[in-house]
């Protein structure tokens, strides 16, 4: 199923945990974080210009909202992140979260809803889950008991939302109504049954409706049918990858964030780049997402 791409590194970082890359179409840049080094990372590929900005918690993802602002998911809650100011406000709390847990991932759905996930920073015990924010709410949407969540991730249509439970090493999908509940979620793909040594990480789609996956230990992404059955795998220099996105005008480069985290001083010795940004050309592209609905 490997997949010969030429994949190139376009940012040299050395992330300890890179994650959460998202597309900015108004600004032509890519967005990510480093969670424990607690960084927002913006990146023009047109012009190879890189910004970083430290931040006071650990940062899971950003997504630009409306506004001119980013809404930030950190481990106090969701924030705006001004980047021309490299400041960001508290504005919602995330109700019920245990304080050992942070939050993790995102994705924006059609509505400019915000789904994300929460877990247990110390990757052990089962209490995180899902919620989903819009406007001034944030409610618990979705799975929970999940120690690693990761996603969710929407459908191109707006009618399935992908969950990933890491530890599990499993994505499930369930049906997502136009009022933003979620029905129940079902196994969509089993990736230890694919890659027995990998882990389930960030999933996104594409504009056919195809999930792709980061997989951690797992030296590359793979490409999912709607129908969960596996049809790529792109192999990537770093065993320790994160997340996918498409960018550029478009919408057919893939972005894809990597990490440190957890390699020895031998694996880094072997796996110089890890950590770094790289890009990949695809046929089929992303699909463009409206900017999250989020006020203080």
């Amino acid at each position: 199923m490997a997949v010969m791409a030429a994949v190139r590194r376009v940012l040299e970082l050395g992330c300890t945990l890179g994650e959460g890359p998202v597309w900015d179409a108004a600004r032509e840049c890519l967005w990510f974080v480093d969670i424990k080094n607690r960084r927002i990372h913006s990146f023009d590929p047109a012009t190879g210009r890189h910004e970083s900005f430290g931040v006071h918690e650990q940062v899971g993802w950003v997504v630009p909202a409306t506004g001119g602002r980013l809404l930030a998911g950190m481990k106090d809650g969701l924030h705006l992140f001004d980047p021309a100011l490299g400041t960001s406000v508290h504005v919602a709390d995330v109700p019920g979260e245990p304080e050992g847990n942070r939050l993790n991932d995102a994705c924006v759905d059609l509505q400019g809803r915000v789904w994300l996930g929460s877990m247990d920073d110390g990757e052990e015990a089962p209490s995180g889950r899902f919620y989903r924010a819009h406007v001034r709410e944030v409610v618990a949407q979705g799975p929970d008991g999940v120690c690693i969540t990761n996603g969710p991730a929407v459908s191109p249509d707006g009618t399935k939302l992908y969950f990933t439970d890491t530890l599990a090493r499993t994505i499930h999908v369930a049906d997502l109504a136009q009022d933003g509940s979620v029905g129940a979620a079902r196994v969509f793909a089993q990736v230890s049954d694919d890659f027995p040594e990998a882990y389930a990480d960030g999933p996104v789609c594409d504009a056919e409706g195809c999930v792709w996956t980061g997989l951690w230990n797992g030296w590359g992404v793979a490409r999912y049918s709607p129908e969960g059955k596996l049809l790529q795998k792109v192999d990537l220099p770093v065993a320790n990858v994160t997340k996918l996105a498409f960018g550029g005008a478009d919408l057919k480069t893939a972005f894809v964030t990597t990490a440190r985290k957890g390699l020895d001083s031998e694996a880094l010795a072997a796996q110089p780049m890890a950590g770094d940004l790289f890009a990949f050309d695809v046929a089929v592209p992303g699909f463009a997402a409206p900017l999250a609905e989020f006020r203080a």
